[in-house]
């Protein structure tokens, strides 16, 4: 069980003079809780789930981003107590990313020559090393750093390849497979490159199947259902309710719309307006905001204020 603590963010664009974009936030989303963010254009949504992530195109000016983690997070990583609650704004991406941080793309990138399987297989080792140093104790990463000199190797040349990562291709394969049949996806998806040639749909899904395979404990979903078909956008919400149910991931969706949100229900929806977050409620809120726009809540935030 993780959770992410976000308290009076203040940020604006990373550049001389950039412009202001969030002006407080405060927002907490837990694992096995979907949080729907829903904000016209421009009212800081996506800033926020880049500076969650660590977008240098961004430079946050107050505020803080903690990240509670519970001592069994993490199978198999003994946890201190203080090593349970992390800045984020302190943490390089790859860090965070590696401590249960996961962001998806509104536009992910394609690249050719690199198959899904064997980015998807990276990926995973990736995080699982940096990890491990995350949370490695000071006295043994002096004591293997002593040992490698010795040594004179990076590992035993009887370990086998050192570029091999701690999960093998053929280990690889059962979780690949596993989680491609959660999420009810051909396993011929795996071989192509990674979003080449991909529809916007398809490129949705294969965010969600990142999710699955880096099993992150807070999912922050930019956007994922713009330009999404009816069918698409069935088998996106399914994978993202499988995240939720099945892994125990907590999911923060970024959207426009309620039509996703028939879908994949939140238990918590929060209105950002001008770079902070204006109204919060439950999923009765998302249907108001369909049916009235976000105008009434301006109007009502500025009263109370």
């Amino acid at each position: 069980m993780a959770t992410l603590e976000i308290s009076n963010l203040h940020a604006s664009v990373a550049e001389e003079g950039g412009e202001t974009i969030l002006q407080g936030v405060d927002l907490e989303v837990k694992s096995g809780e979907i949080h729907a963010l829903m904000g016209p254009n421009g009212s800081g949504k996506s800033t926020t789930a880049k500076i969650i992530a660590g977008h240098p195109a961004y430079e946050v000016t107050d505020g803080e981003i903690l990240l509670h983690i519970e001592e069994d997070e993490f199978e198999g990583i003994d946890i201190d107590d203080d090593q349970r609650t992390w800045n984020l704004l302190d943490l390089e991406p790859n860090e965070r990313a590696a401590l249960g941080i996961f962001l998806g793309f509104q536009y992910p990138a394609e690249i050719e020559g690199v198959t899904m399987v064997n980015f998807l297989r990276t990926a995973l080792n990736a995080k699982l090393e940096e990890r491990e140093e995350l949370f490695e104790d000071e006295e043994a990463e002096e004591a293997e750093a002593d040992e490698e000199d010795d040594a004179g190797y990076d590992t035993s040349p009887m370990e086998g390849n050192v570029e091999e990562g701690e999960v093998g291709v053929a280990e690889f394969q059962g979780i690949l497979q596993e989680k491609m049949e959660l999420l009810d996806m051909d396993e011929s998806f795996a071989q192509r490159y990674l979003n080449a040639g991909f529809s916007g749909g398809e490129k949705k899904q294969n965010e969600v199947l990142q999710a699955a395979i880096l099993e992150p404990s807070i999912a922050v979903l930019d956007e994922i259902d713009s330009g999404l078909d009816i069918d698409r956008l069935q088998d996106v919400s399914d994978g993202i309710n499988a995240l939720r149910d099945e892994q125990g991931t907590g999911i923060l969706q970024i959207t426009h719309y309620q039509r996703i949100l028939d879908y994949v229900e939140p238990d918590h929806v929060h209105v950002m307006l001008d770079g902070k977050i204006a109204k919060s409620g439950g999923a009765e809120l998302a249907e108001k905001l369909e049916d009235r726009g976000y105008e009434w809540v301006r109007e009502e935030a500025f009263e109370t204020a």
